[in-house]
């Protein structure tokens, strides 16, 4: 299998948040990365603008890529909504017509166009669009609780705060280890990252716990499953696919995510982050009906934080919740896995 070379298509919109699905690809999938297409910021350090991906070149067009011999052009932000910027339509028929693959996680099915679908079927190309699911999604039957891997599901304070990669370095800190653990991805960006899953956001409502079941059961030979969770409980727009998560996965426990430094609901100026200890207190509830589960560890973002600063941010959520408290990132996830292996079947 040829291994796949990406360019990331950012234009625009190259940060930590508007382009996370770009940034969180850099992290995990460093080697298979050749170049961010982005005229705004072309020529500039991608490493001193995200904090990662030092050596990796911002261009302005996908014929500048082209001497890297890359093999996909890999859509690299999540907007709300989904849908497709206008203005990036010339990328992507550019990337068609050079024989580059495109890989979207756009709500909006890059392969349902009519022109781009042509121009794939001309210079024999494929669309992923990784947010597609299947039709075989089985109704929730509570049977995930059935099997004998410890689920540890990630839940938030609010939306895009880190929750994709807390359960991401969970599984790699667990395998260090020596335990069979493995990342089961909800959403498009780890499913790229990962190369499979099922993007839980797509799925039509009443089938969303069914859909995480059928993602613990067909991973139930591992013993340990860290499972990518979305939304939160108490946002406006996306509590119904957090509590779909919640009651299929079945989790025996969970990891809250939480930024410090966010004071309201993203894209809800009008809706403050509720305390920990309310989150916490609300999600064991929800849980509790179908499968009890507790609050294990704080997961923090201290995205532009000094580590010490950070630090004092983890004394504070530790002494507010008597729970282990870390930034994966700055620290990484041990004080996670020691209250995780206690647990393991």
């Amino acid at each position: 299998m040829t291994k796949r070379k990406l360019v990331i298509l950012t234009e625009g919109r190259l940060d930590v948040f508007s382009a996370k699905t770009a940034v969180s690809v850099i992290r995990y999938c460093r080697e298979e990365v050749a170049a961010v297409i982005d005229s705004v910021n072309a020529g500039k350090d991608l490493e001193s603008i995200i904090g990662i991906g030092k050596g990796i070149p911002i261009v302005s067009t996908v014929a500048e890529t082209l001497p890297l011999k890359p093999t996909a052009l890999l859509i690299g932000i999540a907007p709300p909504g989904g849908m497709l910027p206008a203005e990036w339509r010339k990328h992507i028929t550019d990337a068609l017509k050079n024989k580059l693959d495109i890989i979207s996680g756009l709500h909006c099915h890059v392969s349902d166009d009519p022109e781009f679908s042509q121009l794939a079927h001309d210079h024999q190309r494929e669309i992923w669009d990784v947010r597609k699911v299947s039709e075989d999604i089985p109704l929730g039957a509570v049977k995930a609780k059935e099997t004998k891997t410890l689920r540890i599901l990630t839940v938030g304070s609010d939306c895009n705060i880190g929750k994709m990669v807390t359960s991401i370095e969970i599984t790699n800190a667990a395998k260090k280890r020596g335990i069979n653990a493995c990342f089961v991805a909800t959403g498009q960006t780890g499913i790229m990252i990962e190369g499979s899953g099922i993007a839980v956001d797509h799925v039509i409502s009443d089938f969303i716990s069914g859909a995480a079941e059928k993602l613990v059961l067909d991973r139930a030979r591992y013993r340990l499953l860290s499972i990518e969770g979305q939304g939160t409980i108490v946002h406006p727009a996306y509590s119904g696919v957090t509590l779909g998560l919640l009651h299929g996965s079945a989790p025996q426990g969970l990891i809250l995510c939480h930024q410090p430094a966010r004071k309201t609901l993203r894209h809800f100026a009008d809706f403050p982050i509720l305390p920990l200890p309310y989150l916490i207190e609300l999600y064991e509830k929800l849980a509790q009906p179908v499968h009890p589960c507790k609050v294990l560890g704080i997961s923090l973002n201290c995205v532009g934080m000094s580590d010490n600063d950070a630090l004092r941010e983890i004394q504070k959520a530790e002494k507010e919740t008597k729970l282990p408290a870390t930034d994966p990132i700055k620290f990484g996830v041990e004080k996670f896995i020691d209250v995780i292996r206690p647990l393991l079947p």
